[in-house]
């Protein structure tokens, strides 16, 4: 199984820790790219993840400054 992993271009280049994604087979696969394909990949519905990716970009999900 081939799948092609891709980093945000603002991680900060190839030596960065960061989240890598990946599409395969109708699924959006998400691992930690610091753990160099030893860690576990966490797997979520391609519509799925376009809702969460829209929540983020829409500020759904920002913390209330108050709590920090």
């Amino acid at each position: 199984m081939a799948v092609n992993w891709r980093k945000s271009s603002h991680s900060g280049g190839a030596n960065s820790n960061c989240v890598e994604v990946a599409d395969h087979d109708g699924m959006i696969l998400v691992r930690d790219s610091k753990e160099r394909g030893r860690g576990p990949v966490h797997r979520y519905p391609a519509g799925e993840w376009r809702a969460f990716l829209a929540s983020v970009r829409d500020g759904e999900l920002d913390l209330d400054e108050s709590v920090r």
